[in-house]
């Protein structure tokens, strides 16, 4: 019988959650399912937003997971540079700004667009995906929010980042002639009023949202948690850090053992004050016991190191996520990060920049806006001016001025110098300046022996004037 392949996107979300739902049924069964891992170990097997979320607040290690990639991607100040020719190059004038640029530093300051991507990049990071709810200007009341944004030329009023768990998709486009055929037509949201304790849900358009998601694989709309693939050693690592903490809580008080002498007989009175003493003790209240024909001795503590358990999670954790261990764990800041590992990071986060941060955020949010008319067309086009993630801090600069200065100082000392190395070459190769650098002390140079010369002409002509009587 010839199989007919259904293409309703209901039908093959369901067909995904069944996938999904079979691929958790397998999970830590080895041994023909007589051994279930994830059981023995206490592994959740159905992970839902509910999950990550509560492990991102709760968690220092999965909050830096979330936190750390995005803070270190949007660094600096959010800058749009609109393009001067067809190659889309920026302008060579950074002085010069457009009226593109002028109202996009205009928008972001107002509606504080950066912090509110940051967000944005954040949730989609702990969910399958996360939406920025775009405010525009023709909706007047909560039933416009279901049309189409009608109109050329709008304003963005605000904008709301929001989270998978707030924001569910509660219907597709199902005509498979449509362009977005598979892809979200409505959003059922939900909106928190702090101020009322009140919550709200409404529906509005695709076309009011900016979907953004991370770690696609079949579709283009549900991506991967973050956290997903390390749920299992964060949870190792509570139960390592926690168990921790409560064997040298429990071994700093390892627990006492009473001995009664068969000899000496004991009232039911005695053994009552004899019970609260030890209640007391234990509860701070007392300090020492008083035990009349009962042999007092403490119970030896165990506390076992944890560090290398630890480091073991950690480790694996950071294979995963692509986090050097150093920057994971906050020591990136000391003596301890090592230049390999901070030259990785930034390539990575530099990759992050151009291969998901502008297609799948910035560069989408801005054509939205230039299509309604929010932000004038540039009409060569834009790029994202980011903040050099490779400049050098003013305590670096000074350390390398420290050091070039010494080796120029040894440099000019050796009277052989010059015959084994050239100037031009030391400031390149040992000093590291580049070809305009070079170019700058070496014009300078030629200034100040010209000026020189000119100082020995000049006193030259007057020593002469004054032999010849003939000056003032």
């Amino acid at each position: 019988m010839k199989r007919t392949k259904n293409n309703n996107p209901q039908t093959m979300a369901s067909d995904m959650v069944s996938r999904s739902m079979m691929a958790r049924g397998i999970l830590g069964k080895q041994y023909g399912a007589d051994r279930d891992v994830y059981q023995v170990l206490g592994y959740d097997t159905e992970l839902r937003f509910e999950h990550f979320y509560a492990q991102y607040k709760r968690q220092d290690i999965a909050s830096a997971i979330i936190n750390r990639p995005v803070s270190a991607t949007w660094r600096g100040a959010l800058k749009l540079q609109e393009a001067s020719d067809e190659k889309k190059k920026p302008s060579a004038d950074p002085n010069e700004t457009t009226p593109f640029e002028k109202q996009w530093a205009e928008l972001e300051k107002k509606l504080k667009l950066k912090s509110n991507l940051v967000r944005l990049d954040k949730l989609s990071r702990i969910g399958q995906y996360g939406i920025l709810f775009l405010g525009f200007s023709d909706a007047k009341t909560r039933e416009q929010l279901r049309e189409p944004v009608q109109g050329g030329s709008l304003k963005l009023l605000y904008v709301k980042p929001i989270s998978e768990g707030n924001a569910v998709i509660s219907r597709w486009v199902e005509d498979p002639t449509d362009e977005r055929y598979g892809m979200p037509l409505y959003y059922t949201i939900t909106i928190h009023s702090p101020a009322s304790q009140k919550s709200h849900t409404m529906v509005i358009h695709y076309s009011r949202v900016l979907h953004v998601a991370d770690g696609l694989l079949e579709g283009n709309v549900v991506g991967q948690s973050k956290l997903e693939p390390v749920f299992n050693r964060l949870k190792d690592l509570e139960k390592l850090v926690g168990g921790s903490a409560e064997m040298f809580w429990r071994g700093a008080r390892p627990g006492y053992t009473g001995s009664i002498n068969p000899e000496y007989g004991m009232g039911e009175e005695e053994r009552q004050k004899l019970r609260e003493q030890i209640d007391e003790y234990d509860h701070n209240l007392r300090r020492f016991l008083v035990t009349s024909g009962v042999q007092m001795s403490s119970l030896e503590s165990q506390v076992a190191d944890p560090m290398h358990h630890v480091d073991v999670q950690i480790q694996m954790i950071s294979a995963e996520t692509g986090i050097p261990k150093r920057i994971l764990t906050g020591s990136e800041r000391g003596e301890l990060s090592s230049t390999e590992d901070r030259d990785n990071w930034l390539e990575t986060i530099e990759s992050r920049r151009k291969e998901f941060v502008e297609p799948y955020i910035l560069h989408p949010l801005v054509d939205i806006l230039i299509e309604y008319g929010v932000l004038p067309n540039p009409p060569q086009g834009y790029a994202v001016d980011w903040e050099d993630l490779w400049s050098v801090s003013e305590k670096e600069r000074a350390e390398v001025g420290k050091i070039r200065t010494q080796s120029l100082q040894a440099y000019a000392q050796n009277p052989f110098a010059l015959d084994i190395l050239p100037p031009v070459l030391f400031y390149k190769y040992c000093l590291g300046l580049n070809d305009d650098e070079i170019q700058a002390i070496t014009k300078a140079q030629e200034q100040s022996m010209l000026e020189e010369d000119e100082d020995e002409v000049a006193d030259e002509v007057e020593d002469e004037e004054v032999g010849n009587g003939t000056g003032g």
